[in-house]
């Protein structure tokens, strides 16, 4: 890791902060000052700023249920961030297990597996890149769940279309089978594994229907149950449900 991704995730120091405290000669590895901000830290050095020793702090883990005319950046666009929703205000209590001061920090979470910026429904938000490997790989199989709103009824004589794959415009191969679960005339739950440019979208689109709405329900073993515009950190286990999924 380096040394000024090692000092913003154990202290609270700013990204400028942080250059000065090293151009300040303020930190040392293993007891030599060091300046330079892209040195390599291992496991076993220790950092120390003015002297004191820093710890890591843990990886933070959370879901949210995202909004529409919110997009999936660190950064706004067209449309806002909807990491901006990450405050106290927004914060879902029920399974916090850390305090919402984690997030003070937050400039380096991001959000594993996207969604367009009309699409609501539930993300998963974190510092840990690894893991975000682990869920958006498309090898580890790892299944989304979306409540697709439709504009025209939906034959049930073409699921099995979708379970063998569908051709998508300007792809050479067919989509991985997928399973459809109808809920009314014009609302279905379609499971997919894979995370294909507005995938969704596409498959309806090929087989003569529109989709009108857009809200992802789950995440492998983790389900949504935040209120719109809310959030929540993981549970432990929740967490590590994915490991198996590697």
């Amino acid at each position: 890791m380096r040394l000024d991704k090692f000092i913003g995730k154990s202290t609270t120091l700013s990204k400028a902060q942080t250059i000065e405290a090293l151009l300040n000669n303020q930190v040392s590895v293993n007891g030599v000052v060091v300046s330079k901000a892209a040195f390599q830290v291992h496991a076993n050095n220790q950092v120390a700023l003015d002297g004191t020793v820093l710890v890591l702090r843990p990886f933070r883990y959370l879901l949210m249920n995202k909004p529409a005319n919110t997009i999936c950046a660190n950064v706004d666009q067209v449309y806002p961030s909807a990491l901006h929703l990450l405050s106290k205000e927004n914060e879902d209590m029920r399974q916090s297990p850390h305090s919402t001061a984690l997030l003070k920090e937050g400039s380096d979470l991001h959000i594993a597996g996207r969604l367009d910026a009309d699409t609501t429904g539930l993300i998963l938000i974190t510092d840990d890149g690894s893991w975000t490997f682990n869920i958006t790989l498309p090898s580890n199989d790892c299944k989304k769940v979306y409540r697709v709103g439709l504009s025209r009824p939906f034959h049930a004589g073409i699921i099995e279309q979708f379970e063998q794959g569908i051709q998508l415009q300007g792809e050479t191969g067919l989509t991985l089978p997928a399973t459809v679960e109808q809920i009314t005339k014009k609302d279905v739950l379609l499971t997919i594994t894979e995370g294909k440019f507005h995938q969704v979208k596409r498959m309806f689109a090929a087989v003569g229907n529109r989709v009108v709405s857009l809200h992802r329900e789950q995440i492998g073993d983790v389900k949504l149950d935040v209120a719109l515009g809310k959030w929540r950190f993981l549970t432990p286990l929740e967490v590590t449900s994915f490991d198996s999924k590697v």
